[in-house]
């Protein structure tokens, strides 16, 4: 199997042709009286931090950078101003996962998972109502067929899929995913999770942390703390819910 670095490298090197087959069209483009010069600059700026982050093998932030580049030259494609011409032969696309609970899935749910797809395809790991009561000493609000069904639902996501319930690291060595993606609440080290699946697996995966966790509603910034502020809001509010619902 192809090592995520050799991966990386032909993705740079793809998006390197692709920016030279750009620069080759930029009198096109000013024909048309637009300027992308200063496009040029960053998409060319993200391919060189990409070259620099893979040669001191730092290969998320390799990853990450040449994305960017990528998504510049792709902006243009998705406004119609140019057709760029990409290497005959890209490098098959990157398997990226991600594991979770998902229970009253909200938009931090939502950043984790948009911030996973820059990297590849997303394949989602739905933890069971066994295990999610264990982790987290109480009952999910949602049952793990409807959780599911939700996350299936995210245009980030390109597969989800129930986890198995007597081992965790199931998932993973079905999908053998070139990059895990691990929440900010999710409290195994990266060191301690590689070290699991090298000892099992024999390869070693990229493990990227998303670290933001993003407030999405006031002092909201996860499943928690929505369930604290639903029993809050029943506290005070429960006889207005009683009666809009007895009407």
């Amino acid at each position: 199997m192809e090592n995520l670095r050799s991966r990386i490298e032909k993705y740079i090197n793809n998006v390197e042709e692709a920016l030279k087959d750009l620069d080759s069209k930029k009198n096109l483009l000013n024909e048309k009286g637009i300027n992308i010069e200063n496009l040029m600059v960053n998409m060319k700026a993200y391919l060189e931090d990409a070259k620099y982050f893979l040669k001191a093998d730092k290969l998320e932030d390799a990853l990450v950078s040449i994305s960017y580049s990528e998504g510049l030259i792709d902006s243009l494609k998705f406004m119609n101003l140019i057709e760029v011409k990409w290497p005959e032969n890209p490098i098959k696309e990157t398997r990226v996962f991600v594991a979770g609970t998902f229970d009253i899935l909200h938009p931090g749910h939502v950043h984790l998972l948009k911030f996973a797809s820059q990297f590849g395809k997303v394949f989602v790991v739905i933890a069971r109502d066994i295990n999610a009561y264990k982790n987290k000493g109480r009952p999910t609000i949602l049952d793990e067929n409807t959780r599911l069904e939700m996350v299936s639902s995210i245009k980030y996501v390109y597969k989800a899929m129930l986890g198995d319930e007597n081992d965790i690291i199931k998932p993973i060595e079905i999908i053998r995913p070139d990059i895990i993606v691990l929440g900010p609440d999710q409290s195994i080290s990266e060191e301690k999770l590689v070290s699991i699946i090298e000892a099992r697996m024999n390869y070693k995966p990229t493990i990227i942390r998303f670290k933001e966790k993003e407030r999405f509603s006031g002092d909201l910034r996860g499943s928690s703390d929505i369930l604290i502020k639903g029993c809050e809001y029943l506290e005070k509010y429960g006889n207005v819910y009683k009666n809009n619902k007895n009407k």
